[in-house]
């Protein structure tokens, strides 16, 4: 455990920065590289432990991978050259490389066990293994198949025509793994649209689907082919800094490069709704992904209602809009994100109890909270819950504090963002 006191900042946010790679498209970057026939190279990667537990996975079943930074090169001679494991694979805390990893992993013609660390050992799995169980893959598990750790004997499958029950883009991107080695046509329909990364970067491999609203039809048994791939900025650590920027007087930052795919901007949709000063700037597509800069600004804040559609694409911000919620005037209603239940920790629970403890006035809901505005926070000790997300949004709290902030543990910050307090002190003017 890593400890931090952090003194109330009072400083604005000014200046430049590049946040580090996404970590959603670092994850699948690594698997369509080890599945396609040749050389792969990665530009802007994510260097963070969940990414590099997938590096570590691929590396265990045979496939070259190189990595220095942000820079991964991958030499594969294909899915088929994919060897046994000799060992359990560990997948730390990441739920993406989980969910993916047992979709591509029913296909094969392997036998792999898997496993996690204690959270995520916690994190229902049954929402993949159920279709996948449709498409006659074999998993066996902890409590009917629905828990890590699992064994996975991987063999051919059947395509499936599947309309999603929970909106998760992790589900679908199982299914589009699994899919890619099944007989006949994989369709997916999805009641909401969440993240596309898979869709957009299995055609970047040269795979061809079809994506019709929120259906999408592939054919199994399809090659990928290798290709260069740059990873944009992470919308999803942008966040931490746009939302300090936005409330926090005098302050004026540009996020450089970062990735604004339509179903990831939920974030900036909700700043402006909120009345926060908003320029993109410099917008260009590469490898099918857009990507460009965002200037914010600070100004006055609003209240307002988030809910519907537009969860999915902003589920892992809503721990700072929460917090950036309490500067904002009037009140902040969040519904519809009982997904935020079944993550790292319990989401909804985590923030209400952290920005409690901070003096604010939240009430939590089933399916997400209340938030009183216009707030002068306190300080005080609290738990970061091993979640990366609540760890950064303690420390972002900092800049609406009259004391100071103790975290019980910020090492989960390294799942997605090592450099953060780096970035944060180059950004700030004391």
């Amino acid at each position: 455990m890593v400890e931090k006191r952090i003194s109330p900042q009072s400083s604005a946010l000014i200046g430049e920065l590049e946040v580090p790679g996404d970590k959603s498209i670092s994850h699948r970057a690594v698997i369509f590289g080890s599945l396609a026939k040749g050389r792969t190279k990665i530009d802007h990667f994510l260097d963070g432990e969940d990414c590099l537990r997938t590096v570590d996975i691929f590396q265990k079943m045979g496939v070259s991978i190189e990595q220095q930074g942000e820079t991964v090169v991958i030499n594969s001679d294909g899915a088929d050259s994919l060897i046994e494991p000799k060992e359990p694979l560990y997948f730390g805390n990441s739920g993406t490389t989980a969910r993916l990893m047992i979709g591509l992993l029913s296909g094969l013609p392997l036998f792999t066990t898997i496993y996690g660390d204690a959270s995520l050992s916690k994190r229902p799995m049954d929402r993949v293994i159920l279709p996948l169980s449709d498409m006659n893959a074999t998993i066996f598990g902890r409590s009917g198949g629905k828990l890590l750790p699992l064994a996975i004997s991987g063999k051919e499958l059947q395509a499936i025509q599947y309309t999603l029950p929970v909106k998760s883009a992790q589900v679908k991107s199982a299914l589009l793994l699994a899919g890619l080695f099944a007989n006949g046509e994989t369709i997916i329909t999805e009641k909401a649209k969440t993240r596309d990364h898979t869709e957009t970067m299995l055609g970047a491999f040269g795979v061809k689907l079809n994506v019709d609203g929120n259906t999408i039809r592939m054919d199994g048994k399809q090659s990928l082919k290798p290709t260069r791939i740059y990873v944009p900025g992470d919308i999803s650590s942008a966040a931490f800094f746009l939302a300090a920027a936005a409330a926090k007087p005098n302050s004026s930052l540009v996020i450089k490069k970062v990735g604004l795919n339509p179903t990831r901007t939920g974030i900036i949709d909700v700043l402006m709704q909120m009345g926060a000063q908003i320029e993109i700037r410099n917008e260009e597509r590469i490898g099918g992904e857009l990507l460009g800069d965002v200037k914010i600004s600070s100004s006055s804040l609003k209240g307002i209602e988030i809910s519907g559609d537009i969860i999915p694409r902003l589920i892992d911000e809503i721990p700072i809009i929460a917090l950036l919620a309490t500067q904002a005037k009037g009140k902040t209603v969040i519904k519809d994100a009982e997904e935020l239940r079944v993550k790292e920790t319990d989401r909804i629970a985590a923030v209400v109890e952290v920005l409690t403890t901070l003096g604010a006035s939240v009430t939590a809901t089933k399916d997400g909270m209340i938030i009183e505005g216009s707030q002068e926070l306190t300080g005080g000790n609290i738990s970061a819950y091993n979640d990366h997300r609540m760890a950064m949004m303690g420390a972002i709290a900092s800049f609406f504090t009259k004391e100071d902030i103790i975290i019980d543990d910020i090492s989960s910050i390294a799942i997605s963002y090592p450099s953060f307090f780096e970035d944060l002190k180059r950004i700030t003017t004391n």
